[in-house]
């Protein structure tokens, strides 16, 4: 274990790759079975109490789209998922190699963050747009 000085990048980079071994293991159960059909994975609980798709709706479903291939409908299921994976792939690779200090956001970036989720929700929720957005 890393001491000193280094201790929080060397835990910082563990972080990381735990999160990268989560995130293998939702691709794999998802390029396994299909989240559109009745199965093992859950109903969105916002999307069950306010008939609306939250941010996050349709990202098990494009998930499974990206792993066999299809980009178009992973977009059509949930465009922002598309977006984050090589922003979040930027860094990630940027705290396993210790480019990227572990030290505590500015106060702007949590709402630059919420913000994004919100316009998003709405974005996605408005019926101008048909149901394209709308998983």
């Amino acid at each position: 274990m890393t001491v000193g000085r280094d201790a929080p990048r060397g835990r910082a980079a563990l972080e990381a790759w735990l999160g990268a071994l989560v995130l293998a293991a939702v691709v794999v159960a998802t390029a396994c079975a299909d989240p559109a059909q009745p199965g093992p994975f859950p109903a969105c609980p916002f999307r069950a109490v306010t008939g609306l798709d939250c941010p996050g709706c349709g990202s098990l479903r494009a998930l499974h789209e990206l792993t066999h291939g299809h980009v178009a409908a992973a977009a059509d299921y949930n465009a922002l998922l598309l977006v984050f994976l090589p922003v979040g792939a930027g860094v990630w690779l940027r705290v396993v190699t210790g480019r990227s200090r572990p030290r505590a956001r500015p106060g702007w970036w949590g709402w630059a963050v919420l913000g994004v989720l919100l316009l998003w929700t709405v974005i996605r929720n408005l019926p101008v747009f048909g149901g394209v957005l709308a998983s």
